[in-house]
């Protein structure tokens, strides 16, 4: 956890001072297209993820940063104004899709550090949220706040009402930043391997998260497989139940049919104990009735809870889909953390001050690399058994589609 604070805090200075320098260089008002200021939301929701505490729900357990955030107005009156507006946009479904939009206005306020220090000051608060080691219980998180008072410089401008902030995917891009490390002066080159060794590791943090996700689908999977299975079961009785009623309903009509037919024909001394007869038959046909109406309603109840397995279905379906972009993104940046490598090998090659040191951390960059790369493998060859294990799952839900007809 340490290791995950220092890597988190290292890429929030990056991001910060890059999307300070840009701005200013660029000298207009930045809106939600800008590259530089979409990572530094992307890298501020991870600081924001850090440590969180998880919230079991019917899918599994669920990580959301909007808890903290809507504390903020208790805070600092003046942020109720933006709780507010979150809450009246009516695009967001997703508490993470109502945390991504405070974030940005927060910032075209110009009063996200002012909000970030006040909730970071409060950890009795926080601690409901977080670990006690998470990134906002720990120095690093203060640390990030006053960093923040210099976008107060930043002027930003967002039309929210259209942009889709529940599905995006948070995926830092590493190459912004190591595209801007590439200066032949021999003096920076070692803050240079630095700061990509720094990056280097976040992405293994980031491979490990990725990891455990695709290990909690896999609990999801598991669990909705056992509760496919236990449906399909309950759901085998309540047919078998259902038909024998029907058949002992048919039975009592044929009974009750010639019952009355008897009357009809039978003296009418005899008549008194056959509608005796009658009577209890009609009121044995009405508990059958009963009873078939309580099973038809728990039949009900049991096709409703596959609907919720279906949408649970669907939304696994969605998150390996994530998955697999969060994939493709690091699979690029691992390209790019490779040319980078031999571009630096080339200028470590032509200086004649520090060429041990400097092979010695080239060297540490491949086999990081390399093992990034292993990593990444592993991810994929996971996430490849997930979704045919995610289509298993679909194909035994459709199977039970004729049983409920």
């Amino acid at each position: 956890m340490a290791n995950e604070r220092m890597n988190l805090m290292n890429m929030a200075k990056l991001s910060i001072k890059g999307l300070i320098e840009s701005a200013l260089n660029l000298g207009r008002t930045l809106d939600s297209d800008y590259a530089p200021l979409q990572q530094f939301f992307v890298v501020m929701e991870h600081c924001l993820k850090h440590g969180l505490k998880a919230k079991k729900t019917f899918l599994g357990q669920n990580k959301s940063f909007w808890g903290p955030l809507e504390l903020v107005e208790k805070l600092v009156p003046e942020a109720a104004e933006i709780t507010a507006s979150v809450k009246d946009l009516p695009g967001l479904k997703t508490p993470v899709g109502r945390g991504r939009a405070w974030l940005r206005l927060a910032l075209m306020q110009k009063k996200l550090s002012e909000y970030m220090k006040a909730l970071i000051n409060k950890k009795e608060l926080l601690s409901e949220f977080y670990e006690p080691n998470a990134l906002m219980m720990e120095e690093e998180g203060a640390i990030i706040a006053g960093l923040l008072v210099g976008l107060n410089v930043i002027d930003a401008n967002f039309c929210m009402k259209g942009e889709d902030l529940d599905s995006q995917v948070g995926v830092i891009d590493f190459s912004m930043y190591l595209k801007d490390g590439n200066s032949s002066k021999g003096s920076e080159g070692d803050g240079q391997i630095t700061a990509i060794l720094d990056q280097k590791n976040y992405v293994e943090e980031l491979n490990r998260h990725l990891n455990a996700t695709v290990n909690n689908l896999q609990a999801k999977v598991d669990a909705l497989e056992k509760s496919n299975t236990k449906l399909t079961e309950e759901l085998a009785v309540a047919n078998n139940r259902i038909i024998t009623l029907q058949e002992e309903m048919e039975r009592v009509k044929e009974e009750s049919s010639y019952i009355l037919e008897s009357n009809r024909k039978a003296p009418k001394q005899d008549r008194t104990s056959e509608g005796q007869a009658l009577s209890e038959a009609r009121k044995h046909l009405k508990e059958e009735t009963q009873l078939r109406l309580d099973v038809e309603k728990e039949l009900e109840i049991q096709i409703s809870m596959r609907q919720e397995m279906e949408l649970a279905m669907k939304m696994l379906e969605k998150d390996v889909c994530e998955k697999q972009d969060a994939l493709v993104c690091l699979r690029q940046q691992l390209d790019d953390l490779r040319a980078l490598k031999h571009e630096l090998a080339f200028k470590l090659q032509s200086s004649d001050l520090g060429v041990k040191q400097k092979s010695e951390l080239n060297s540490r960059l491949e086999e990081k690399t390399n093992q990034m790369a292993a990593t990444i493998k592993q991810l994929e060859q996971s996430e490849k058994d997930l979704v045919k294990q995610a289509k298993a799952l679909n194909s035994a839900a459709n199977k039970l589609i004729p049983k409920h007809h």
